[in-house]
């Protein structure tokens, strides 16, 4: 009669010991908060990437803008052609610089360069309105901007391509530096 009843002792008692649902609630909230947690952070990622490129793809179009209004025919123009000698056909001379180039304030342009065969204004002009809203803080050091002349000139009708690349910098630790690309293209009307 014995081993019956101290099997049952021993199972009452470990049943006491490890069957109790004491501190249950607790550990269900610690991990729905984890998780909840987890989710919320990683959401918020995601927007943030979203957010970066659209800023990129806003700060392309903005260049490729900039390029069409700025063509051979313009007084101060960007691309290969720039700084050519008119020889009556409109093209563009560049003999100074622009009053004002029509950017944000803040921007740190405030002229137009001399000579811009390499584009380089155009690239200033993305990369000032990449940086009014770029995060974390304006941060630009990871951009890449090219931009093309696929017909090799700058006159009316030929296409530009403003490509930018950024190696987006994440706020969470990632194991991963994603780079994100964009691209714009237009006709020169200018």
């Amino acid at each position: 009669m014995n081993k019956p009843l101290d099997r049952s002792f021993k199972r009452s008692r470990l049943w006491r010991l490890f069957g109790r649902d004491d501190g249950q609630g607790q550990i269900e909230f610690v991990l729905s908060i984890l998780t909840i947690m987890f989710t919320i952070f990683w959401t918020w990622e995601v927007v943030l990437a979203v957010y970066t490129y659209n800023v990129l793809s806003d700060a392309a179009k903005e260049g490729v803008r900039y390029a069409i209004v700025h063509g051979s025919n313009n007084q101060y123009c960007s691309g290969p052609l720039a700084g050519s000698v008119n020889d009556g056909n409109g093209q563009c001379v560049n003999t100074g610089t622009a009053p004002q180039i029509p950017t944000p304030p803040s921007c740190g342009m405030s002229a137009a360069l001399g000579t811009d065969t390499s584009a380089a204004n155009v690239q200033s002009v993305v990369k000032c309105y990449a940086a009014l809203s770029l995060q974390p803080s304006g941060s630009i050091n990871g951009m890449t901007v090219t931009v093309g002349y696929p017909q090799g000139d700058n006159n009316a009708l030929s296409q530009v391509n403003v490509t930018v690349h950024y190696q987006y910098v994440p706020f969470l630790a990632l194991p991963i530096t994603p780079t994100l690309n964009v691209a714009s293209s237009g006709r020169i009307v200018n």
